[in-house]
C-alpha cells in the first residue's frame, strides 16, 4: 500500500502548473468566451502579444475592437496565469496591449 501512494504522489505532484494550464484552455475552449472576449477575438490580440514574435506587431483593428468590448480588469486577473505561456502569450506585451489601442489600462493592473 505504501508504494501505490508514492507512485501516486509522485504522479500528481509532476507539474501542477501545467495540469491548471490544461484545464483553462479546456474552459475556454468550451465556454468559447473569457471576460467578454471570444476565443476568436482573444486570438486577434495573439500576434501583438506573443513572446516569440521580433519586432513586436502592432495590434490589429479586430484586436482593438475585441478589447474595447472586454472587461479588461479581468484579463488583469491573467497576467499572471501559467495559461499565458500555452498561447505564447508575454504578459508584458498582453498588458501594453490597451495603450496602443488608445484604451485606458484599468488602476493595478
Amino acid at each position: 500500500m505504501a508504494a501505490t501512494s508514492s507512485s501516486s504522489k509522485s504522479s500528481s505532484s509532476s507539474s501542477p502548473q501545467l495540469v491548471a494550464a490544461a484545464l483553462l484552455v479546456a474552459v475556454l475552449v468550451a465556454a468559447e468566451a473569457v471576460c467578454d472576449m471570444s476565443n476568436e477575438q482573444f486570438m486577434s490580440c495573439q500576434p501583438a502579444a506573443a513572446k516569440t514574435t521580433n519586432p513586436q506587431a502592432a495590434p490589429s483593428q479586430a484586436c482593438c475592437d475585441a478589447l474595447a468590448g472586454a472587461d479588461l480588469k479581468c484579463l488583469c486577473d491573467y497576467k499572471n496565469s501559467p495559461w499565458m505561456s500555452v498561447y505564447n502569450i508575454d504578459p508584458k506585451r498582453a498588458m501594453e496591449l490597451p495603450a496602443k489601442c488608445g484604451l485606458a489600462t484599468p488602476p493595478n493592473c
